[in-house]
């Protein structure tokens, strides 16, 4: 399998974010991958 880009405080924070009610296509595009992703 392919290493992550991402460490893990970067996903953590991410998912956080989602979490916290912000649009899934707005956190997508701040961090950088596809929603497909």
């Amino acid at each position: 399998m392919k290493a992550s880009k991402f460490s893990e405080a970067q996903i953590a924070f991410v998912l956080k974010q989602a979490e916290d009610g912000t649009a899934v296509g707005e956190v997508c595009r701040k961090a950088g991958i596809s929603e497909a992703t």
